[in-house]
C-alpha cells in the first residue's frame, strides 16, 4: 500500500469588511458616529449607574435627529445594525451582505471584535482566523490539531504531512510509499522486521520465494543439509531435531552408518562391539569371509574370523 499527499483541501480566504462612503456632511457624520460608537460601547459593556443608560442615548439621539430636522437636515440612518438591530448613525460596516455598527460585528465564538481584520465565514457566521480552525478544520491524527494548510489524507484519516510517519522508526515515508498493520503505516524495512515471517534458516524475512517445510517457512536457498548445506536436489531430506538433513549426515549423527563401507544402513543390520554393519559388510577383514555374530574376533577396530585372528595374531 502506498499514498501520496492527496491535493491539498482548499482553504477558505479570509474576508475583508467594506465600508460604502457616505454623501452626509463631514461634520455630521462625524457627531453621529461618535455618539453612536459611544452608544454601542455602553450598552455592550454595561457600565455603572453615573454613566448615561443605552434608553438615555437613544434619547440624546432622537433629540439631536428632531433639532437637525427643524433646520431642515434630515439625517437617514445608514443603515440596520445586523447584531443589535438598531439603525446605524455614522459609521457602518458591511459584511456577510448585511450591515453592521463595526464594534458589533464580532467572532461569533470567542467575541472578538473583526472590524480591523481578516475573519472567516461558515453557516452565515463570522469567525476570527483561530477559532475558525478550532472549530472547522480536520484534525491530523498524530496531533489532533486542526490542519491550516496542506492536507495528507490516508488510512481514511487526515494528517499533516510533515506527521505522517513511521510508527516504528519515524521516518517520513519517501518513493516507496508504505505498509499499514492495525490502522498504523510502517516504512517497508519496519514493516518486513517486525511483521514478516523468519527463515527458519537465516531468521531474516521471508518475502516472495519460499518453501514451507519442518512448521516453518524458508528461503529456497536456504533449505538445505545442516550438516553439509548441499540442497536437496531429490526433494527429500531427513528431519533431526527440526533441522533438515541429508541422508548420509541424518545416519551419520544418528550413528547408524555402516562401520564397513560407511553408507548409511537403513534396513536390516549387525551391531557388533558398539558399531553397525550392512549384514553383507560384516566380514572378516583378512579373508573377507562373512561373519557371523559371536564367531569373530576384535583386534583394534578391525573384525576377523577365529582362524584368521589365530593364524595373525597367535
Amino acid at each position: 500500500l502506498s499514498a501520496m499527499p492527496s491535493t491539498p483541501a482548499p482553504v477558505p480566504k479570509p474576508l475583508l469588511p467594506s465600508a460604502p462612503h457616505t454623501e452626509a456632511a463631514r461634520q455630521l457624520d462625524e457627531l453621529l458616529a461618535d455618539l453612536g460608537h459611544t452608544q454601542s460601547k455602553l450598552a455592550a459593556a454595561g457600565q455603572g449607574a453615573r454613566v448615561p443608560t443605552e434608553s438615555s442615548l437613544d434619547n440624546m439621539l432622537d433629540s439631536l435627529t428632531r433639532d437637525l430636522q427643524e433646520l431642515g437636515i434630515t439625517a437617514a440612518p445608514a443603515g440596520i445594525c445586523a447584531s443589535c438591530r438598531k439603525p446605524i448613525a455614522g459609521k457602518v460596516l458591511t459584511a456577510l451582505g448585511k450591515t453592521w455598527h463595526p464594534e458589533h460585528f464580532t467572532c461569533a465564538r470567542c467575541g472578538q471584535e473583526l472590524d480591523k481584520g481578516p475573519f472567516f465565514e461558515q453557516g452565515g457566521r463570522a469567525f476570527c482566523e483561530e477559532d475558525y480552525h478550532q472549530a472547522f478544520s480536520p484534525r491530523c491524527a498524530y496531533c489532533a490539531g486542526p490542519i491550516r494548510e496542506k492536507v495528507l489524507t490516508a488510512l481514511d484519516q487526515t494528517w499533516h504531512p510533515e506527521h505522517f510517519f513511521c510508527a516504528h522508526c519515524g521516518k517520513v515515508f519517501g518513493d516507496e510509499g508504505f505498509l499499514e498493520r492495525n490502522g498504523k503505516p510502517y516504512c517497508h524495512q519496519d514493516f518486513l522486521a517486525m511483521f514478516a515471517p523468519k527463515c527458519q534458516g537465516c531468521e531474516r524475512p521471508v518475502i516472495d520465494n519460499y518453501l514451507s517445510a519442518l512448521q516453518g517457512v524458508w528461503h529456497t536457498e536456504c533449505f538445505v543439509c545442516t550438516e553439509c548445506l548441499t540442497g536437496f536436489t531429490g526433494g527429500s531430506f531427513f528431519e533431526l531435531e527440526g533441522r533438515p538433513y541429508c541422508e548420509l549426515h541424518f545416519h551419520q549423527r544418528q550413528g547408524t552408518i555402516c562401520h564397513g563401507c560407511g553408507r548409511p544402513v537403513s534396513g536390516r543390520c549387525i551391531t557388533a562391539a558398539g558399531r553397525r554393519y550392512h549384514p553383507e559388510h560384516f566380514i572378516c577383514s583378512y579373508c573377507l569371509g562373512r561373519l557371523h555374530k559371536g564367531t569373530f574376533c576384535e583386534r583394534g577396530d578391525k573384525m576377523y574370523c577365529q582362524p584368521c585372528h589365530d593364524k595373525l595374531f597367535l
